[in-house]
């Protein structure tokens, strides 16, 4: 007989889960001796490296949540897979957790966008679960800063489509 769990058993596993995954990868970086892997990029350190700084608010966006990949001000609260990196997260993680069960809207995220990669300023509780539940596109308010140096250069990665050519398309009827 299937036994059935309730919406706080389902929270607190998924909230163990992902943080035994993050400590699992933070121990694995170390054993291959880069602890930094395991590290979220910092938004001060890419702007400041890329020199953006003018800021144009594009307004509500679809973005891809795998192209988010930092955060500004809390780098050190989720790994580089936004699995949370502290237990004093728990609590509105599970909260967050928890709506995404009940199927609750939750408010977009604010993100920054630099080059083609995007920084949380608002909502990173909300892209941790959406990246640990597997959701691939998240809704958020974007605002996109400028600078004078390639920013593909200085994430470290190629750049990736444009939104428009990732944006889910609509079923042909």
């Amino acid at each position: 007989m299937a036994r059935y769990v309730t919406m706080e058993e389902q929270v607190d596993f998924d909230f163990t889960r992902a943080r035994r995954k993050a400590f699992l990868r933070r121990i694995h970086s170390r054993f291959l001796g880069d602890p930094a892997s395991a590290r979220k990029r910092s938004f001060e350190d890419v702007s400041n490296e890329l020199g953006a700084f003018n800021r144009l608010r594009l307004g509500r966006r679809v973005v891809a949540v795998e192209r988010i990949v930092g955060s500004v001000g809390r780098s050190g609260d989720f790994d580089r897979s936004f699995l949370p990196a502290r237990m004093s997260l728990e609590a509105r993680w599970k909260r967050v957790d928890r709506a995404y069960h009940e199927g609750q809207d939750l408010p977009p995220v604010t993100l920054f966008k630099v080059g083609d990669w995007y920084f949380v300023e608002d909502g990173n509780h909300r892209v941790s679960v959406a990246r640990y539940q597997g959701v691939e596109w998240i809704d958020a308010e974007v605002t996109v800063l400028h600078g004078g140096v390639s920013a593909a250069r200085g994430t470290g990665k190629e750049p990736m489509k444009k939104e428009r050519e990732m944006a889910p398309q609509p079923l042909a009827a």
